[in-house]
């Protein structure tokens, strides 16, 4: 059994913000990510999502709005903060505008403090209150050096004695008891205070969080003990509130408890003998259930779900051609075929995507890069024209608009004469099953509209999906397709739209109602019409491909999904039992994760230099403190040898998102490693000593908790036949009330359906009850 939570983020836009260079940094659960920058302007639009995947004990999640600074540290604006209890409340999820507040110190805090408070004494010898002070970890960095000097401050009916200050530690260790005289009179309102402090010489001490004690529950228990989460000082009603600006975000959380394989059988089963029933001419009742009753608000979710589930099941190229017939018998009119937000066309879509993303950016990776390098002016639309933008055709005439649209023009038939020159040259590199997907569609439209007049319509539904659903949105938004790091700029984001307009307009086959619409686009109907014959040839030799008998171009051509590989250059350090070098210890070297090594070498083809470490020896994967390296990009990989010894390498990341990119891969690709660790040292061991928690002792266990389940989704990442089942199972549940009596009768087999729900629900419920009887032994063996 699993447990886990899945938060869902979508960052839309701003509003009203200050006109400078904004980028989001948003952190959870010591993790951070970084939104692309965009310059200069009061309603910045980004669009990015990220679904990260967290233990179910994370808090909080904030976004921080930044002025970017290349020269030093970005300014921060203000933030936006959302509790989980605010997230659990609204399963739906929240979508809205959320003002900026300002940053109050006293309110950024963070980390947890381990205690043992306790009432000693009974009988007529006076009662005493005793608060042991043992450690803290992952404390809020206040200094310049990357850390703090924290010392503790515990208060009790006006009585307050101080810890002592441990220097440049995050990760600080006391071991200091302190005790006061009980008063009885104030059982019911007294309060015992533990706050943690950064020390400074010279201003004022910082704040760095504090925990609240109840005597009167303290006294029934007589002992507490463990690690307490710091909290803020006090909360502030900011008069900035409103002021800074706000973000619109969209947020949902879930939370999930997969079982064991074993219980999910029965409904993988019942839903592939489903799918599969079409090819012995019976229809599949509760793909069609599915369908019907799926909402417009979950039905991207639902796609992505049965997408995985059939392709881990091999099925998915029958339950598509499921949707397809399901979606013609519905359609009368060709112009309106997978045009709407339907359950086949969004399952095509994330089909797309898991399957093809490795060839989109095959396909679109030169010219993309091709046209953010040449950053040209292109504009064809004579109301939006700026002859300022476009400079002089020399150095005494100022171009005019024609020259501006005759070279705009010339700009844009140059990428698209090199964009379908790749389209037409990648059907000898497009993943088989999706040939085999689009031939399954090219037949069932030839077969549902055979007419003449119809003859355009089978070649419209293939492109309605790879020209308008897939290679048009990558274009307009590369970032979104993970095809460029950053944001276009103005200049760029309009070459790309004007060149994903052509490309639609391709898409449609329909030159005239393009030019009618948007008579600009005139100038490129000779290019545009030779594309549409190119393109034509493109499906025709792409549905063909399906029948190729070549096992090397089968093997070349076969589906990429769930294979976990990662590579690109970092900067490397190795430690062997040896102490940390004074200068740089850091080299280039071109990194791979593959399914069972992570290899490093000078260079990216230089395979037989390569060095090793096998996937199944990793203990840990974790980030490193800033003021170790000077770098806040710094990961660690902890390894065990044969010989039982221990051995760390350090990897220097360009970027946070990039760091994050390979923590994730590399926990994903160790989630089944046996011998992990559950802490660790955020630090290095560097003259005798931890720099984090300064224990002497190299052996030493760690001082900080581990991070295995903290992981980014990704489209790369393995299937999970499990979760995806627990997933439908969800959904199933919600079909169950909401299917009406007649379809109830209509749908074969559906008790069976639901008696594998009930089982279903069982279990989860049984497990629920484990729990709840985990926690209640728990409380009463500290009770006692």
């Amino acid at each position: 059994m699993a447990k886990r939570s899945t938060l869902f983020i979508r960052i839309v836009e701003g509003k009203n913000l200050p006109i400078k260079d904004i980028v989001i940094l948003f952190l959870f659960f010591n993790w951070s990510l970084r939104t692309a920058t965009i310059w200069k302007t009061l309603s910045p639009f980004w669009g990015e999502e990220y679904t990260v995947h967290l233990p179910p004990y994370f808090r909080t999640v904030s976004f921080y709005v930044l002025d970017e600074d290349s020269l030093s540290r970005d300014d921060v604006i203000g933030k936006v903060s959302i509790s989980k209890e605010v997230l659990t409340a609204k399963p739906q999820g929240v979508d809205g505008w959320m003002n900026l507040t300002e940053i109050d110190p006293d309110e950024e805090v963070q980390g947890e403090i381990h205690l043992q408070i306790s009432v000693l004494g009974d009988g007529d010898i006076p009662r005493k209150l005793c608060c042991q002070v043992l450690e803290a970890r992952d404390l809020a960095k206040k200094d310049r050096n990357g850390a703090s000097d924290p010392f503790v401050r515990v208060r009790y009916n006006g009585k307050t004695y101080e810890s002592a200050v441990v220097k440049k530690s995050c990760y600080p260790r006391w071991n200091e008891s302190f005790e006061f005289e009980l008063d009885e009179t104030l059982a019911d309102t007294g309060l015992l205070s533990v706050e943690v402090w950064d020390w400074d010489l010279v201003s004022r001490n910082d704040f760095l969080g504090k925990v609240l004690f109840n005597i009167n529950k303290l006294q029934s228990a007589q002992q507490e003990e463990g690690w307490f989460r710091l909290g803020p000082d006090k909360s502030k009603h900011s008069e900035y509130e409103g002021t800074l600006g706000s973000l619109r975000l969209q947020l949902r959380l879930r939370d999930e408890v997969v079982l064991t394989s074993s219980h999910y059988k029965p409904l993988t089963e019942l839903l592939s003998q489903s799918v599969g029933s079409q090819l012995n001419g019976n229809w599949p009742d509760f793909i069609m259930l599915i369908d019907e009753t799926t909402t417009a608000e979950s039905r991207q979710e639902v796609a992505n779900n049965l997408v995985k589930l059939f392709l881990g099941q091999g099925l998915v190229k029958e339950f598509l051609d499921v949707l397809f017939k399901l979606e013609l018998e519905k359609t009368t009119e060709p112009n309106t075929l997978f045009r709407s937000n339907s359950l086949a066309s969004k399952s095509m879509e994330s089909f797309l995507k898991v399957a093809g993303m490795q060839y989109l950016h095959r396909l679109l990776g030169p010219i993309i890069n091709r046209i953010f390098e040449e950053k040209k002016y292109v504009e064809l639309d004579p109301s939006k024209l700026e002859l300022k933008e476009a400079g002089c055709a020399g150095l005494h005439r100022q171009q005019t608009e024609s020259d501006i649209i005759q070279q705009s023009s010339s700009l844009l038939q140059s990428y698209l004469s090199e964009l379908l020159t790749s389209i037409l040259q990648s059907a000898s590199y497009c993943p088989l099953l999706i040939c085999q997907v689009f031939h399954q569609l090219y037949l069932r439209v030839q077969e549902r509209f055979s007419d003449p007049e119809y003859r355009k319509v089978k070649f419209i539904a293939v492109t309605s999906f790879l020209c308008l659903r897939f290679i048009s949105p990558a274009i307009m938004s590369p970032k979104l397709f993970h095809l460029r790091e950053k944001h276009a700029d103005a200049r760029t984001s309009r070459t790309l739209l004007l060149l994903a307009k052509a490309v639609q307009t391709i898409g449609n086959m329909d030159t005239l109602a393009c030019c009618s619409k948007e008579p600009w686009m005139v100038c490129l109907q000779p290019a545009i019409q030779q594309g549409i014959t190119q393109l034509k040839d493109f499906i025709t030799k792409l549905v063909s491909c399906h029948e190729s008998e070549d096992l090397e171009l089968q093997t070349r051509m076969s589906l990429q999904c769930g294979t976990m590989e990662k590579e690109g250059f970092l900067f490397l350090h190795r430690t062997k039992g040896k102490c940390m070098p004074m200068t740089s210890p850091f080299k280039k070297y071109y990194v791979t994760l593959s399914k069972d090594t992570l290899s490093y070498s000078l260079w990216s083809l230089n395979l037989q230099k390569s060095s090793f470490i096998s996937l199944p020896k990793i203990r840990a994967v974790e980030k490193v403190e800033e003021k170790c390296f000077g770098s806040a990009n710094v990961m660690q990989i902890i390894s065990s040898e044969d010989s039982g010894q221990q051995e760390t390498l350090y990897l220097d990341c360009k970027s946070v998102n990039e760091l994050n990119h390979w923590l994730s891969a590399l926990r994903k690709a160790c989630s089944h490693n046996t011998n992990t660790m559950s802490c660790y040292h955020p630090g290095i061991y560097k003259a005798d000593r931890w720099s984090c928690c300064h224990q002497k002792e190299k052996s030493d266990p760690g001082c900080d908790k581990t991070r295995h389940g903290v992981t980014l989704q990704e489209w790369y990442d393995p299937l999970d036949p499990d979760l995806e089942a627990q997933l439908i199972y969800q959904h199933l549940r919600s079909v169950q009330h909401a299917a009406n009596p007649e379809q109830r009768i209509k749908v074969d087999g559906l008790s069976k359906l639901f008696s594998i729900l009930q089982d279903l629900h069982d279990a989860h419920a049984a497990v629920e009850e484990e729990e709840r009887s985990k926690n209640k032994n728990v409380f009463l063996e500290l009770q006692t």
